[in-house]
């Protein structure tokens, strides 16, 4: 389980879709919410858009990894889904907050990947998000606001890249997912491999 996190507009969403588009061997983490789908987003590709009597639902029948609040919506993490795609011998890659990744290691912890992303600074990431043209000047100050709150918790991630660069900043991130990839403990099928070389 990868997880990438970082203040809105630091650069996740864009580093996920260009690992998920050049990376054949891991899948996207869709979560569920109830915040309204936004033009070009798919049900069940993007998240599952769900009404929040549903995503209570789902909250007191166990059914997600993790879930929070962002924003004013919820958005949680499908347990069933992850757990038999693990099983089956698939990566998954997470776009969650600090909270979620929290509650996922907490619950999960073994194989579990936890990289944050800063921006260069302050003002590039207020310039970002000014940028995008999709957000009202009062959601860029409300995501300012909260970017401070998020970025004090860059020590509960096992690495941190600041993203000053895209592409030095996808290099570094797929480095590390390739790295990490390479831990014995992950490298399903070492032990009958190693075993039939010293036969």
């Amino acid at each position: 389980m990868f997880i990438l996190s970082s203040p809105s507009g630091a650069g996740k969403t864009t580093i996920a879709r260009r690992i998920l588009a050049e990376d054949g061997q891991i899948r996207l983490s869709v979560s569920y919410t109830t915040r309204p789908m936004r033009p070009g987003e798919v049900h069940g590709r993007d998240y599952f858009f769900v009404d929040a009597d549903e995503f209570n639902s789902k909250v007191e029948a166990g059914e997600f990894l993790e879930w929070a609040e962002v924003f004013g919506h919820l958005y949680g993490t499908p347990k069933a889904e992850i757990k038999a795609g693990l099983k089956a011998g698939h990566d998954y890659l997470f776009d969650i907050d600090w909270q979620g990744t929290q509650q996922l290691y907490q619950r999960m912890e073994v194989d579990v990947v936890r990289v944050f992303l800063l921006p260069p600074s302050i003002e590039e990431l207020q310039r970002r998000l000014a940028s995008r043209g999709t957000d009202s000047t009062q959601v860029v100050a409300d995501r300012m606001a909260r970017a401070r709150s998020e970025i004090s918790h860059w020590d509960g991630y096992d690495y941190v890249v600041v993203n000053d660069d895209i592409n030095a900043c996808f290099d570094k991130v797929t480095g590390i997912l390739n790295s990490e990839r390479m831990r014995r403990a992950r490298q399903t099928g070492l032990v009958d491999f190693v075993r039939e070389l010293m036969r």
